[in-house]
């Protein structure tokens, strides 16, 4: 197939030549040395055999030039590539998704829809996008399904940048995050007002593209009054109409008629996500251009790697490379070694585990008391992990030993860990907070942050409403006066029972164990673990950016 490669043989002929000569000179100079010397001068070896390593040699560089040229002999048919389609969900985040004439609410159930679905096991790689005044990607195409539904549960309207329904760039979306491969892929989308407007995005989608549509209105025929922002009242249009968003059954019916497009009717159960999923499976793999097929040749070049190897490590010190390597896979000099400890440290294969999540085995692979300390925290034994920090005399491990001695509910313990710390590394700002709090809570004392009592304050003064109903304040059934009623609190907020203490500003239960470079040494830190939050500043981010702007829609609803 590389007939090219076959000047190979040019360099390794030459090659064969200069050993043989080699070993021809070594013959002459032999004869210059007296005959009675030669034992004495040059060691007894066995001609025949150098010639054999030569051509050994020769044999096993023969068969690369001829692996590398390609040999063949056999045809086989190559079909058309075969590529798997995604799935891209488009969930509209607008404010009428808000409307309850779906329990709890439309949004709520298209989240229970996408649950299912997922519950289904489509099989394809699948992307979840929001919509309102702008479009974003929330979750890129990923099998883990797992990732998508950690994303659900915080979506709302109030994560988006932009109040509407711009179905249309959360279309173009869809389409850009589809063409990573050339395979028409599916696109559901999980919207409340369908419309006109949303017809012509829908069909003229399909009709630019090869990709599926599938979509499940969240919506019912007799409708809902759309709840205003605030949460009170509806919202009204410029004509101080109560605005009703309705299931349009005559745009439904046009849609259904395209070439590509299915209507999915929301139903109780699964039903309607399982069609859904049936429709994806069904059509998971896309083969591309079957009708063009042809016959092509199978290189069997690989076929010559295996005795090529076998000679070539023959050819060195008469086999004593491979005996070698033979020694290394099949021998050990402990019996609790393993093939990996001739690779990597047990340090090194901790964190491995670490990375995958398995502290448990992670912390008895670890050698480093203070790794093996990390892991055991993170596993949940902080007994483990405490005898493991008490042995590591750094700062670090001080820190550390404070944090999982106030996990074991041992405060005293706590503040001295936090105070060697200090001691230790008097630039640890964080330790010396930690221990002041210890401090505090070691002396049973609810310490009230100063914003959380204003807040306090601030709901006191706002409950402080006054009372209208001439009710019996006291349970007695005697009318209440005018003073005690504008006095009377509906609600109220105790502030001496108000006890936030925030340990190292608290240490959440999925800490996350950061690695300082800095002499291999390991802090523990707290994250973020809102997905909402990240969203929503993902997307003013991404607005900032991208200069993005919600296109005019009337509907901004």
């Amino acid at each position: 197939m590389r007939p090219i490669f076959l000047w190979g043989f040019v360099p390794v002929i030459l090659i064969l030549i200069i050993g043989l000569l080699s070993i021809r000179q070594e013959v002459t100079w032999k004869e210059m040395i007296a005959p009675h010397l030669r034992p004495f001068v040059i060691q007894k070896g066995n001609e025949r055999v150098k010639v054999w390593m030569q051509l050994i040699g020769f044999f096993a560089l023969s068969l690369g030039v001829l692996g590398l040229a390609g040999p063949t002999w056999k045809k086989v048919e190559v079909p058309g590539q075969k590529l798997e389609t995604p799935l891209v969900l488009i969930l509209d985040l607008s404010q009428s998704m808000l409307a309850t004439d779906l329990q709890p609410n439309r949004l709520e159930r298209a989240k229970f829809k996408i649950s299912d679905l997922l519950q289904e096991n489509p099989q394809a790689r699948t992307a979840l996008i929001g919509f309102s005044g702008t479009a974003h990607t929330i979750v890129p195409l990923t099998r883990d399904y797992d990732i998508i539904s950690s994303h659900i549960d915080g979506l709302s309207p109030d994560v988006m940048p932009f109040p509407g329904s711009n179905l249309s760039d959360a279309l173009a979306l869809a389409d850009t995050l589809m063409s990573v491969t050339d395979a028409p892929g599916t696109v559901l989308i999980l919207s409340d007002d369908i419309e006109n407007a949303e017809f012509d995005l829908i069909s003229a989608f399909v009709q630019n593209s090869q990709n599926n549509v599938e979509i499940l209105p969240i919506n019912t025929p007799s409708g809902s009054e759309v709840p205003n922002v605030n949460g009170r009242g509806t919202i009204k249009d410029k004509d101080g109409k109560v605005i009703v968003s309705a299931l349009n059954e005559a745009v439904l019916g046009k849609l259904n008629s395209l070439d590509r497009v299915m209507v999915n009717r929301l139903t109780l159960d699964k039903s309607d996500v399982e069609l859904i999923s049936n429709a994806i499976k069904k059509n998971l793999i896309f083969t591309e251009k079957p009708e063009e097929k042809k016959d092509d040749w199978r290189d069997a070049g690989f076929l010559l790697i295996i005795p090529m190897a076998v000679l070539l490590l023959l050819w060195f010190r008469k086999g004593w490379v491979l005996y070698g390597l033979v020694l290394i896979l099949f021998s050990s000099c402990s019996g609790e070694q393993t093939f990996e400890d001739l690779w990597y440290t047990k340090d090194f294969q901790g964190q491995k585990l670490l990375n995958v999540g398995d502290y448990r085995a992670a912390a008895e692979r670890f050698e480093d008391p203070l790794r093996k300390g990390v892991a055991y925290f993170k596993a949940g034994d902080y007994e483990a992990a405490i005898q493991e920090f008490q042995n590591d005399s750094s700062a670090y491990g001080a820190y550390n030993l404070g944090l999982a001695y106030y996990q074991n509910g041992n405060f005293v313990a706590a503040k001295g860990a936090f105070q060697e710390a200090v001691e230790l590394d008097p630039t640890m700002d964080q330790a010396l907070q930690n221990q002041q709090m210890m401090e505090q809570l070691a002396a049973g004392v609810n310490e009230v942050d100063p914003e959380d009592a204003q807040e306090a304050e601030q709901t006191d003064q706002a409950n402080n409403i006054q009372n209208d109903s001439p009710e019996d304040l006291g349970g007695g059934g005697q009318e209440a006066t005018k003073e005690d009623m504008e006095k009377q609190r509906l609600e109220e907020t105790v502030n001496t029972d108000i006890r936030k203490g925030k340990e190292l500003d608290e240490v959440p239960e999925d800490i996350n164990a950061k690695m300082q470079q800095d002499n291999s040494k390991v802090l523990m830190r707290k994250v973020d673990d809102d997905p909402s939050l990240f969203l929503k500043r993902k997307f003013e981010f991404q607005v900032k950016k991208n200069s993005l702007k919600p296109k005019a829609n009337e509907r901004n609803w």
